[in-house]
This record gives C-alpha cells, structure tokens and sequence, in this order.
C-alpha cells in the first residue's frame, strides 16, 4: 500500500468536504481509503464528511457487492447564503474544481499572467 502524503495544516480555500465531493465526481466508485490518500484526510473524517453531505441531500450511495457507488446531486444549490442568493450549484463548483484540475496538469506560462487584469 502506497504512503499517505503528509497532512496540510493551516487554512485553505476549497473545504474538505468539495475536496471529498470533487473526488469522488472524479469516481463514483472510490474507496474511502483512496479519497482519504488523494485528500490528505483520515479514513473516519472522510466517513464524517460523506454522512454530512448525505444528510444534507448533495450525496447519496448504494451497496455494491463491497463497495459503494454515490450519487451526487447536481443541481443542489450551495449552501452558504451568498452562493445560495446567486443561485451556484453543486454542478458549478465541480465545474471550477475541474478546469482547476485540467490547469494543474498543464501550468500557465509565467506571461500569461502579465496580461490585462494579472498578478503582476
């Protein structure tokens, strides 16, 4: 079995609860242990976070054999009240943590940022 990367401390500004989300929209049919690796979580904060996001209506699952495949909910609205006044869905946040994703394996040019409206 592989290592299990070192654990983040401090904040940052995806939740591990989109984290577990986006992984899992990643695979439907994701062991909790290869969410936990690919998340830097434990195996039983993933557990508690599934069982939130279960209660909340964003997931849900079904036995198969000895694993689970989930479901995720769309079209449910965010729960904070800014992104739920602005109507931003489930759909919308894993989009952004997708193309995040897509970016990471193909890093901007360090002028890309130079432009109109950059960091620089």
């Amino acid at each position: 079995m592989g290592e299990v990367p070192k654990a983040h401390s401090g904040w940052t500004f995806i939740t591990n609860h989109a984290r577990v989300l986006a992984t899992i929209a990643d695979d439907q049919n994701v062991r909790i242990r290869a969410i936990a690796a690919h998340c830097r979580l434990t195996e039983r904060a993933v557990q508690k976070i599934i069982v939130d996001l279960e209660q909340s209506g964003f997931l849900s699952h079904a036995r198969e054999g000895r694993g689970n495949t989930y479901r995720i909910e769309p079209g449910k609205v965010l729960r904070h009240p800014a992104e739920a006044e602005a109507g931003l869905t489930v759909a919308s946040l894993l989009g952004l943590l997708a193309q995040d994703e897509a970016h990471r394996a193909d890093p901007p040019r360090d002028d890309a940022y130079r432009g109109k409206g950059g960091c620089r």
